[in-house]
């Protein structure tokens, strides 16, 4: 639910946070859970700097981790148009029968062109506009097609090729369910090691699925935020997650989202009067300042970037100059950004 007079006082100019881009990581750390973290107490205080190994020791017995089980599809291929033999790069992003995908096109192209792809596959193109459909022509299905030729399709600020590398890193430990673009970065921290010290010290654990696609990433165009619509995210939130939540909350416990995927996709299972139900489906809500969380108590996310969905999702969580300092001080402490890079806890 959101206040709509505070909404409607918030210009995308608001978000223009303090950003070094020689802080944006290219690679992981290893192990995972060395990571720094920065923790913020919402309601007050220094920040703290911390590492993810500590999560065990910066959480209660008791509380709730939820976690993003989306897996990231090796979704971005490269091809040539025929006749010519141009270069173009497709993202598929959207599956709309087995064989007809939406995809993001890198290079020109029109209707009716055909690309031959990696994989001894070809894409025929049916429409073309800000996205593109194409039709796949392939001796095996094409998220075999993925797994054989497709990349891992990093995001464009990290300014290298995918390796093999990244079939392991930008993928989370906890990733079951094939659909995402990209990944949910703040679970890339968690290791097996982490995972058991939570469980020894009295954290459960437990999983959404919303699968990261245009939504999550589509640019911020209007001065007013509340013009702005997001677009539709495949989402779903299981019975045994529900009834989790439940007993967290009856036992005065946090629920403590991994992710601001997580944080949508448990706050669109709630009901506007705030009773949480098992949830399948479509969510396009949009987080802003003003927002009353019905579900989520505390946060452990990535730094973002300016101006963007993400970032005023925490703001919502934080409020916008709580968030603003912590920025300054993870940019002054030389903390990583975005996808690999550090991290940062709510509470």
């Amino acid at each position: 639910m959101r206040d709509p007079d505070s909404l409607t006082r918030m210009l995308l100019s608001e978000f223009d946070f303090p950003f070094d881009p020689s802080l944006v990581a290219t690679e992981p750390v290893i192990p995972r859970d060395h990571a720094r973290l920065l923790v913020v107490d919402r309601h007050g205080g220094p920040v703290r700097h911390q590492r993810v190994a500590d999560l065990p020791q910066l959480l209660k017995r008791g509380d709730l981790l939820v976690v993003n089980d989306t897996k990231v599809l090796a979704a971005r291929m490269m091809g040539r148009k025929r006749p010519g033999g141009g270069v173009v790069e497709l993202l598929f992003v959207r599956e709309i029968k087995p064989d007809l995908w939406e995809v993001l096109m890198r290079g020109t192209c029109r209707p009716g062109q055909i690309i031959d792809l990696d994989g001894d596959a070809r894409a025929h193109v049916v429409e073309r506009g800000i996205s593109c459909v194409v039709r796949i022509e392939s001796a095996c299905p094409v998220r075999e097609l993925f797994q054989r030729a497709g990349h891992m399709p990093l995001p464009p600020y990290i300014k290298r090729s995918p390796t093999d590398a990244d079939r392991l890193w930008y993928q989370t430990l906890f990733a079951r369910e094939d659909g995402a673009i990209a990944a949910p970065t703040a679970g890339l921290h968690f290791t097996p090691r982490l995972i058991e010290a939570l469980r020894g010290t009295g954290v459960q654990l437990a999983t959404i699925t919303l699968h990261v696609g245009l939504g999550t990433f589509k640019p911020v165009t209007a001065e007013r935020i509340e013009e702005h619509r997001m677009d539709a995210e495949v989402v779903e939130v299981p019975a045994q997650t529900v009834h989790m939540i439940r007993e967290t909350k009856a036992a005065g416990s946090r629920v403590v989202a991994v992710g601001t995927t997580t944080v949508r996709a448990l706050e669109s299972a709630a009901k506007e009067e705030g009773a949480l139900r098992p949830f399948q489906g479509n969510t396009n809500l949009f987080v802003v300042p003003g927002y009353a969380f019905r579900v989520v108590d505390a946060l452990m996310t990535n730094f973002h970037h300016p101006r963007t969905t993400l970032l005023m999702l925490v703001s919502a969580l934080t409020g916008v100059e709580r968030l603003r300092e912590a920025y300054r001080t993870a940019i002054e402490a030389r903390y990583r950004f975005y996808s690999y890079g550090d991290a940062m806890l709510i509470l």
